[in-house]
């Protein structure tokens, strides 16, 4: 299809059954609602609509700070509709975060639930701004024609997750949208009738493209759940609802592992992840309880995705896949390296900036063995060095995870005068399990015994919890300057 004269909701959501279930919303408070494309249709028109009486025109941004309902579908769609771009926000930003937002990303307006609005009035926008849960703002009305929009018109603008530094805007076109179709068929591969659950909140770029993108590119149905992680609750809801296809953050993953038995789930087919190492304990746990061996993924808020395990393959636990088809992306000097001209869904540029050219260099540590299975290894600039020895701690990250007191954990490099930098560990302990000298002595034996031994963490902090970016993944800027 041509990158001109486009558009997702005309050419995708409209040429479907009207009444061919799109969304299974799952409420806050308890209520369960059932989208058809229909519905959707009809209703993200008007919301497009009322973009149009406030002054949104094509090539604005629409700032939304709504938890996963079917508000956050409506206002990407209506987005979408007429060219205006949308910047999910999360739910656990400040108002200095949200301020920042409205400001780079120069919103034209602001879709907020009634929840957040304490914590965007503070954030102070200069913008008009449209409360939800409204249902008059979904009074059919005059629907505003679509827009043919080109693959360099923007469709979203995203924050990068701040693992290691500030967050950049970045800004994807059309192209982002309509590019998901490579990742739906190679790395979801959710198929007509089913049903995907994308767990991820918004103001993570994998929900933008996987709540319910990529299942209808799929020929799939989307479920939303408005409720905190818990994982009992999780998996009941895929026993409730059926889910046949479930990507959910490899924290998510690792973390219900741990909680106790996982249990019966026979209606899922296909497990997915991606954002950070996944880890070999919590591959193994889900493989031996449900027979599922959860297919790992990589991909950048700027590239979307990159690597997966596609459908058919059974790749090494740990590994995070090899390139998507058509994508090329390589090893070099340990670090991955991708062509941009073969990523359908690559950025636009940061902060309205031009688009970056020549070979993209992810400055992420990753391994390539014989057989092309990728590893993501560390961010560059979190590769520890000691005593001349380059450590990656997403291998000792894993490690920790294997022994049977570690909940979650993080290990990064601190400073140490003979070596230069020492392996430390942040750990979260099990329920039940007391921090103690001795349990620091088995930790570090245990690492020993696994790995190398130059690679046991010299020190170890036990905590009660690690710090997330909104994305779920571990603020490590923030973890070195609480720990020095």
């Amino acid at each position: 299809m041509s990158g001109s004269g486009w558009n997702f909701v005309r050419d995708v959501v409209a040429t479907r059954p009207s009444d061919e279930l799109a969304v299974v919303a799952l409420g806050a408070d308890g209520s369960r609602t059932e989208w058809t494309f229909g519905a959707l249709l009809t209703a993200s028109a008007s919301l497009a609509g009322v973009y149009r009486d406030a002054g949104v025109d094509r090539g604005d941004t629409v700032l939304t700070l709504v938890g996963n309902r079917i508000e956050y579908v409506l206002a990407i769609l209506a987005g979408l509709r007429i060219g205006a771009a949308t910047l999910p926000c999360s739910e656990q930003l400040r108002a200095k975060d949200v301020a920042v937002r409205l400001e780079r990303a120069r919103a034209a307006l602001v879709l907020c639930d009634e929840r957040n609005r304490a914590v965007l009035d503070a954030a102070a926008p200069s913008c008009p701004v449209v409360e939800v849960p409204d249902p008059s703002l979904f009074d059919t009305g005059a629907a505003p024609e679509y827009a043919d929009l080109a693959d360099t018109d923007p469709s979203f603008v995203l924050f990068t997750s701040g693992t290691s530094g500030p967050p950049k805007l970045v800004t994807h076109g059309q192209r982002y949208v309509r590019g998901q179709q490579l990742q739906a068929e190679q790395w979801m591969a959710a198929r007509p009738g089913e049903l995907v659950w994308s767990t991820a909140a918004p103001g993570w770029s994998k929900s933008a493209r996987n709540s319910f993108v990529a299942p209808w590119l799929g020929g799939a149905a989307a479920l939303l759940q408005d409720e905190r992680f818990d994982p009992a609750r999780r998996l009941a809801t895929i026993r409730s609802e059926r889910v046949n296809v479930l990507c959910m953050a490899p924290t998510e993953y690792r973390l219900i592992a741990a909680a106790g038995p996982l249990g019966e789930l026979p209606s899922l087919r296909r497990a997915i992840t991606a954002g950070e190492a996944l880890g070999v304990p919590a591959f193994e746990a889900w493989r031996s309880q449900t027979g599922l061996e959860i297919s790992d993924g990589y991909g950048q808020t700027e590239t979307g995705q990159v690597t997966g395990v596609r459908p058919g393959e059974s790749a090494p636990p740990g590994s995070m896949g090899r390139p998507l088809p058509g994508i090329r992306a390589s090893v070099v000097d340990g670090e991955l390296v991708v062509d941009p001209a073969t990523v359908p869904t690559f950025f636009l540029g940061y902060d309205g900036g031009p688009a970056p050219t020549g070979p993209w260099h992810t400055g992420d540590r990753v391994r390539q063995d014989d057989d092309g299975w990728l590893y993501f290894e560390a961010r560059a600039d979190d590769v520890i060095i000691s005593s001349g020895y380059r450590i990656g701690p997403t291998e000792v990250e894993s490690t920790l995870l294997g022994h049977a007191a570690v909940r979650e954990c993080a290990v990064l490099g601190v400073p140490d005068e003979a070596r230069g930098q020492i392996v430390a560990a942040v750990v979260v302990l099990r329920d039940g399990v007391n921090a103690t000298d001795d349990l620091v002595a088995e930790l570090q034996s245990f690492v020993r015994d696994e790995t190398a031994p130059y690679k046991y963490p010299r020190r170890i902090w036990f905590v009660d919890q690690l710090p997330k970016t909104t994305s779920g993944k571990i603020a490590r800027a923030e973890l070195r300057a609480t720990i020095r």
